[in-house]
């Protein structure tokens, strides 16, 4: 049901929200609209996706995912963790979509208690850029879309963002080369690699003992 090509990267879009059929289209450049309308079709005769209408003034049909097709959310963060190994370096051309750092920023959030913070987060790619608010509390970290109630916030590239919470670049190395901005104190910004699990993870894999 899932393995078709295009069909995970439909699931993808429809984690964010709901989607025309026209953002699907803009999002998943290369797929037909033919092909788009059959892997639509499968998915709401699995049970996967529904159609439905949103309320006035929109009043636009869109796809959903249904409960059915949320619970693969778990799925998907770990093939986003996995994949994240391969993000590094960019390479010139690759399709993103700022509205994608929020599931990649989710798949590494920590699910554990966090220092209660809110942090705001610019992600910029070219001319595109995205909002998000890192909330920390006991609960863990969750990504929400736009900016809210932030005393500092931090602009810059996804990879640079990346390297910042996995502490493999330090944040002052990354504003002295012109790859990050701060808005507002520097210490909220300090904290945001406590909120995610990166440089924990990526402490696990550069301290595993050589074979002798």
């Amino acid at each position: 049901m899932i393995g078709e090509r295009w069909t995970l990267l439909i699931i993808r879009e429809l984690l964010l929200g709901p989607k025309r059929f026209s953002d699907l289209q803009d999002h998943l450049g290369g797929m037909s609209p033919t092909l788009l309308t059959a892997r639509l079709a499968d998915l709401a005769e699995s049970g996967i996706i529904r159609r439905t209408a949103l309320p006035r003034p929109a009043n636009a049909q869109v796809y959903e995912l249904t409960e059915i097709g949320r619970e693969i959310q778990p799925a998907i963060r770990e093939l986003i963790r996995w994949g994240g190994r391969f993000l590094f370096p960019p390479v010139p051309g690759d399709a993103f979509e700022p509205d994608w750092v929020m599931l990649g920023l989710d798949a590494i959030a920590k699910r554990t208690p966090v220092i209660k913070i809110n942090v705001g987060l610019i992600v910029t790619h070219g001319k595109k850029s995205a909002d998000f608010t890192v909330a920390g509390s006991e609960s863990g970290t969750a990504i929400h879309r736009g900016i809210t109630d932030c005393k500092a916030t931090l602009e810059a590239p996804f990879d640079a963002v990346l390297q910042i919470v996995s502490m493999s670049v330090s944040l002052d190395d990354a504003i002295a080369a012109n790859r990050a901005k701060i808005i507002g104190p520097v210490t909220p910004i300090r904290k945001l690699p406590q909120m995610f699990d990166l440089a924990e993870r990526r402490r696990g894999t550069t301290t595993t003992a050589s074979p002798q």
